[in-house]
């Protein structure tokens, strides 16, 4: 048997190349051992057997006890409409049949050069390409996708009517922009799909590989596949990492805390300081719920939650539960009064500070702004000015534009996705997962089908990878709100729309200072949506732009010099012009955002304060139970803990 310990050890130096596992490399001695073809026949047919067998559980198992991928199947056939926009499409491009022309006959014209393209590279002379990869494509980086003519005929055959398919669907005139959008993303993951690195013929790097180690690939491919539909209950549940190299507490989440308050939601960690004197005011992070807190304490060398401490705050994170059905019916309100409001209340006992310098982090931002416009609406005198400054990490307060997330939210599918809820309790943590990988196919899931089934290798330990493996679920209730009055209905920035124990919400009271931080390539949330935000809150702003994506663009520690990010456009004017008008800025915004907090954190003048010094006694270590609870294996480790009141 393997020893855990030594897959945990990998992780602190990802190999670049990797040597086949033990049992790869007997399969493949067994089907070469001096060419007999019948060793190969026979691990053929316990493979065969084996796939028989998963089958045959997994129709079992839709007769029996429900489980997420029996679950799945219940569903309706087509819950996101699919074919419905599909058809609208259809019927307005018969309507305007010489548009339909046109665009066959500029794919016929295309073709007309590719052949041309084609017969002067057979006869070895250079011909320019008539259709090229993306910058930023890497399904064609191997070399035989350029230099072998025949490969490159099949790559830029596939472009030239792939983006035919796109563009066709996109120019179609009279539809709705909420139908043309899902149509051109269904297009894409059909082309996508469709790409011929997905297959072995088409594959000059699956080719070579299966020559050099005479099938071994497809072999190990298969044995990876198989244990994926395992491990996904005859769903395939593709691995996009080692997922025992990994470990909470041992390589990841690892800055030194305390777990001081527990609720039914969350666990509160207050981190030891990194400095002899502290800030006075302390700092929360409110991370989202529909991933786990760590992606802000991955490594050390990466950890913000580190960082900030070494900056002389004194620094508590909410760890949020992992729901199962006994949490059904909490609400978006039960996550405020057992979040931040919750959080307030302890770090108080804690520190003696009724005051703090808050951090909100995707969705958990936007519990932030909600929270905000709680307390200036609440008469209660215990919650005012308990929030000195607020920092927004890409986090949406207005929806109404949320890019690509829009295909998967109406009200058809909102509906569908209820009654699975209901049934349920909760909205599975794999399925989220699932659509956050849709938006980046090729990135996510396709890159792996070639790597784990089609090369056959196995996936490599990557840190960020196993974190969003490591899903979470989300309660019944309080999703099927968010869903419907952020997402649907864009209640949350019209003032009054929304209410939390009679208090009516209004973005526009708030008059707390606030950092608000976007990521200029984020496909969940769009930065320019995000930009809306500096013109609802009533006190100061500051909006900072960093370069990537949702993750890499807040998670950008200043020694790794990487990225840019830009400040000080004018927040009068729309996103592009303040775009166009702002500085750019070499590096991590972390500093710039350390300059700012530092103005309402105080000067480091304050002892260190350590974990459990004051009136609340740690419960047990950091990471604490919460985090390592898993969506596939759930353990209970919650406390019946009284919810802190806000009337």
């Amino acid at each position: 048997m393997h020893n855990p310990a030594d897959k945990i050890k990998k992780a602190s130096a990802i190999p670049t190349t990797e040597a086949p596992s033990s049992e790869s490399s007997d399969l493949a001695a067994d089907a070469n051992k001096n060419g007999d073809n019948a060793e190969l026949s026979g691990i053929m047919a316990t493979i065969a057997e084996r796939s028989q067998r998963i089958v045959a559980d997994f129709i079992a198992q839709q007769h029996a006890a429900p489980h997420p991928g029996a679950m799945l199947q219940k569903s309706m056939a087509d819950p996101m409409n699919v074919a419905k926009a599909f058809m609208d499409v259809m019927e307005r491009m018969t309507r305007d049949p010489a548009t339909v022309v046109s665009a066959h006959v500029s794919l016929w014209n295309d073709y007309l050069k590719l052949w041309q393209n084609a017969s002067e590279r057979m006869m070895g002379r250079e011909a320019p390409p008539v259709a090229t990869p993306e910058i930023g494509d890497k399904r064609f980086k191997d070399a035989a996708w350029r230099d072998n003519a025949v490969f490159d005929y099949i790559k830029q055959s596939y472009l030239l009517t792939s983006r035919w398919m796109q563009s066709t669907m996109q120019n179609v005139p009279g539809v709705d922009a909420k139908t043309a959008r899902k149509v051109d993303f269904y297009v894409r993951q059909f082309t996508d799909a469709l790409s011929p690195t997905n297959f072995v013929m088409t594959n000059p790097e699956v080719l070579k590989a299966t020559l050099e180690t005479r099938g071994e690939n497809l072999l190990k491919g298969l044995k990876n596949m198989l244990a994926d539909l395992e491990r996904g209950h005859g769903q395939l549940a593709v691995r996009q990492t080692d997922l025992e190299a990994f470990k909470v507490g041992v390589n990841l989440a690892t800055t030194e805390g305390k777990v001081i308050y527990r609720n039914a939601l969350m666990e509160l960690i207050q981190y030891a300081p990194r400095t002899q004197k502290v800030r006075k005011t302390p700092l929360l992070i409110i991370p989202p719920w529909i991933n786990k807190y760590y992606i802000l304490d991955m490594r050390a060398d990466n950890s913000f939650v580190r960082w900030a401490c070494e900056q002389g705050h004194t620094v508590f994170t909410i760890s949020w539960v992992n729901p199962d059905e006994k949490l059904a019916r909490e609400t978006f309100a039960d996550y405020m009064r057992c979040g931040p409001l919750g959080a307030l209340e302890a770090i108080e006992k804690a520190t003696g500070e009724r005051q703090v310098n808050a951090i909100g982090y995707c969705i958990g931002g936007t519990l932030l702004a909600s929270t905000l416009a709680y307390i200036a609406g609440t008469t209660d005198a215990r919650w005012k000015k308990r929030i000195k400054s607020a920092t927004y990490f890409t986090t949406l307060v207005d929806f109404s534009d949320v890019g690509e997330m829009s295909v998967f939210i109406d009200e058809e599918q909102v509906a569908s996705l209820e009654q699975r809820m209901t049934e349920r309790g909760y909205l599975e943590g794999g399925e989220m997962a699932t659509t956050f990988s849709m938006l980046r196919s090729n990135d996510l899931i396709w890159s792996f089908v070639i790597d784990n089934y089609l090369l056959g290798k196995d996936p490599f330990p990557f840190d960020l990878l196993y974190w969003n493996s490591d899903s979470t679920r989300m309660p019944a209730v309080m999703h099927a709100y968010y869903l419907r009055n952020m997402y649907l209905d864009n209640k949350l920035v019209q003032p009054g729309a929304l209410t939390i124990d009679d208090v009516a919400l209004d973005l526009g009271r708030i008059d707390t200072p606030s950092y608000i931080m976007a990521a200029r390539e984020d496909h969940i949330a769009p930065w320019k949506s995000t930009f809306q935000a500096v013109n609802v809150y009533q006190g100061e702003t500051r909006f900072v732009l960093s370069a990537s994506g949702h993750v890499a663009g807040v998670v950008n520690p200043p020694v790794k010099r990487k990225y840019c990010y830009w400040t000080d456009g004018d927040a009068a004017t729309s996103p592009d012009a303040w775009l166009n008008g702002a500085i750019q800025h070499t590096g991590s915004w972390w500093p710039d955002w350390a300059k700012w907090i530092n103005k309402y954190a105080g000067v480091k003048n304050i002892p260190a304060r350590i974990p459990g010094d004051g009136a609340l006694k740690p419960l047990c270590d950091a990471p604490g139970a919460y985090v390592v609870m898993r969506a596939d294996h759930q353990t209970d480790h919650r406390e019946d803990a009284a919810k802190p009141k806000t009337k």
